[in-house]
């Protein structure tokens, strides 16, 4: 297996591992797989830096989601600096959050996908995108 083959395959399994920490909840194995100074560029948001910021963004994300991850496909560059992911989330809307429609336990499936840029083994950026719009139609009806 050549250098590039290796760093791809790392680059994936890195990614796998990062999505297989989100889905047993283990919020500290995904912010081990982080660097410090991760960039997390949020849907339709902002960018947020760092991990300690990213651990708040769990935080919430906890408070108000319960998720799971289905059918992802990982992809990345020949050199493993860059991945991308595609999945579906089957999730429920249990806790209202901020500027959302009022959660009451609605359940809701979505397709999504993220890019990452991958530094010295550890996930230095990621970019999440979903159709916020079909989101808010789906807990809303």
């Amino acid at each position: 297996m050549s250098n590039d083959d290796t760093s791809r395959q790392q680059a994936i399994a890195l990614v796998r591992g990062y999505y297989d920490a989100f889905n047993r909840g283990d919020w500290a194995g995904m912010l081990e797989r982080l660097s410090d100074d991760l960039a997390h560029d949020l849907n339709q948001g902002a960018r947020e830096v760092g991990r300690q910021a990213f651990a708040v963004f769990l935080q919430r994300m906890e408070a108000s989601y319960r998720e799971q991850l289905r059918d992802v496909v990982v992809m990345a560059s020949e050199d493993g600096l860059r991945v991308a992911a595609e999945y579906v989330v089957h999730g429920q809307y249990h806790h209202t959050d901020d500027g959302l429609p009022p959660a009451q336990g609605q359940r809701y499936v979505l397709p999504g996908g993220a890019f990452f840029d991958v530094r010295d083994g550890r996930i230095s950026r990621v970019s999440n995108y979903y159709n916020l719009q079909d989101w808010i139609t789906q807990v809303s009806a």
